[in-house]
């Protein structure tokens, strides 16, 4: 089924073609609300708040973007809501820190560098994660989140900083 035929389909009400666009795109959303709210929980109440949104603004669709793009920019900003609203304030990179030079490992490998990414405050994680992950520019990631560029390069400057002082004990 093509995307056109599936949006069509969607708008329609036809379940089967709702169930298809929702388990076409589940897990690659899933895994960017996990990367953005840094809980399995949370990206499990983004994705499907996400969805709601989708489903529900499907008829204003102008079709500028990839289904998948219009989509991603939709859980995106779901997740940084959720983000927004909750307002954690506790010190996650000294927990994230902790555990890691706890470890036995001497060597850095890919779970490691996951929790040091998911232990950096929202706004580090969130910029990080659609400039570095994502491969979003500052541009678009400014208008995502209803930033300026200037605070998109400096939430992405102090989070790589902070990346460094939580993995620069290791080996390289």
């Amino acid at each position: 089924m093509t995307e056109s035929e599936l949006i069509q389909r969607c708008l329609a009400a036809d379940p089967i073609a709702q169930r298809t666009l929702y388990d076409r795109y589940k897990k690659a959303m899933y895994t960017l609300a996990y990367r953005i709210t840094g809980s399995f929980e949370d990206a499990n109440d983004v994705l499907q708040d996400a969805f709601v949104k989708v489903f529900r603004s499907l008829p204003s669709f102008r079709g500028e973007a990839t289904l998948g793009a219009w989509i991603k920019t939709i859980v995106i900003r779901t997740a940084y809501g959720q983000l927004r609203k909750r307002k954690m304030h506790f010190d996650e990179l000294d927990r994230a820190q902790a555990h890691v030079s706890t470890t036995e490992h001497n060597s850095l490998d890919a779970e490691y560098i996951e929790q040091a990414i998911l232990a950096l405050p929202e706004g580090y994680r969130t910029v990080f994660v659609l400039i570095e992950i994502e491969g979003y520019g500052h541009k678009e990631v400014a208008q995502i989140l209803g930033i300026s560029e200037g605070t998109s390069k400096s939430q992405l400057f102090h989070a790589k900083r902070r990346l460094r002082e939580v993995l620069g004990q290791f080996d390289i």
